[in-house]
């Protein structure tokens, strides 16, 4: 679906557009019964045949303000022509075929009128609605950011949102990029790193999906905040940055949280309708319960079914399941993923730390590209 932009812009352009084809079919129509046929025409001032003569003599013409121009002392005339400039002069202007005209009339008239209105309100929707007051991340600097809303997702997950200063901010996040999230726990500084599940053109507020380990520092620091109180927030973070063009296909193998940063990107791949780049998905779980942002995840399904497939892997299935059962398997990695030596493609890693040592062994075996200790956007595997 278009958003308020586009919409606006649409209109903008169909009023305007709609306006100059009027506007040159009646010039055309005056030009014809004056005699003048451009379809007939090679250069302005050049006959058919052409000329014979080795330098091309610049034509001479009349323009309204301007008298007799030659071309050779165009610079020279407009300069004297903006300074003898007087309104009134537009309101008898003689041009040439068409006649005399009025364009102080013109310019005041309900159509010019709201097409300049359109085209300039939709130019300040882009300029400051658009593009956002500011974009309060700053890796160099701690923010804080206060709690607006907790949606429980299950027993230990649940999505927090954190309120930017102003509403038309946006927090200025890349695509594939974390930020990094500290709390003092017992005296002590902790720090860790989480990918927000909302788009980064979203305004005034980002969510982040945080599942609460009974060991975890920062996730249980977070689950314990009450509306209002604040978080401390540093970044961008991260050695990948999606663009599109950067692969044909993205491979991406996530475990529980993992699927934060694979959301991201294939929502930013997905509803660009001029990225070709196809997605497949192997998303593991515990339980069926435990598959966070399903129905996130069914609905792009169902409206992009042409680029995007999703394959989960659940270690308790449920009677009846026809996904993957188990583990994350060499199986499941050959039959879903293409092997990045071969084809243009990327695979994706997030997950618990031993099931991203599982991968890069898989990985190994299958003879895929394996993955460096620290990820670089150009490596064939990124591990986050």
């Amino acid at each position: 679906m278009p958003n308020r932009l586009q919409f606006a812009f649409l209109a903008s352009f169909i009023f305007t557009f709609t306006f100059l084809v009027l506007l040159s079919r009646f010039i055309n129509a005056r030009l014809i019964a004056a005699g003048y046929d451009f379809s007939q025409l090679i250069l302005i001032g050049l006959s058919k045949e052409g000329t014979t003569s080795d330098r091309v003599e610049m034509p001479q013409f009349s323009l309204p303000f301007f008298g007799n121009v030659d071309l050779e002392k165009v610079p020279s005339q407009l300069v004297d022509a903006a300074k003898n400039f007087k309104v009134d002069d537009l309101r008898a202007v003689e041009v040439p075929l068409l006649g005399t005209y009025d364009f102080v009339e013109i310019a005041s008239s309900p159509a010019v009128v709201i097409t300049a209105v359109i085209v300039v309100a939709t130019a300040f929707y882009a300029k400051v609605l658009h593009t956002g007051r500011s974009k309060p991340l700053n890796p160099k600097a701690w923010q804080e950011y206060p709690l607006e809303k907790k949606i429980q997702v299950s027993h230990n997950t649940a999505i927090y949102r954190f309120k930017l200063p102003h509403a038309q901010d946006v927090l200025g996040l890349p695509v594939g990029q974390h930020i990094s999230i500290a709390a003092e726990i017992n005296g002590k500084e902790i720090v860790r790193s989480y990918t927000p599940i909302s788009n980064d053109d979203d305004r005034g507020a980002f969510d982040l999906l945080i599942k609460s380990y009974e060991k975890g520092n920062i996730s249980r620091y977070v689950a314990g905040l009450k509306i209002g109180q604040t978080i401390r927030v540093k970044g961008p973070k991260g050695n990948f940055q999606y663009a599109p063009g950067l692969c044909s296909h993205l491979s991406m193998i996530a475990g529980g949280t993992g699927i934060t940063p694979m959301i991201q990107i294939i929502r930013a791949v997905l509803r660009n309708p001029f990225d070709p780049t196809t997605v497949t998905l192997i998303y593991a779980n515990v339980n069926e319960d435990d598959i966070l942002l399903k129905d996130d995840i069914e609905e792009l399904l169902d409206v992009h079914e042409a680029k995007f497939k999703v394959h989960y892997v659940l270690n308790n299935p449920p009677p009846g399941w026809k996904g993957g059962v188990g583990f994350v398997t060499r199986e499941h990695i050959k039959e879903h993923l293409p092997n990045p030596n071969s084809t243009d493609s990327k695979i994706l890693i997030c997950g618990p730390p031993p099931m991203v040592s599982a991968m890069k062994k898989n990985l190994e075996e299958l003879k895929y590209p394996v993955p460096r200790t620290i990820s670089k956007l150009a490596d064939k595997v990124f591990v986050f």
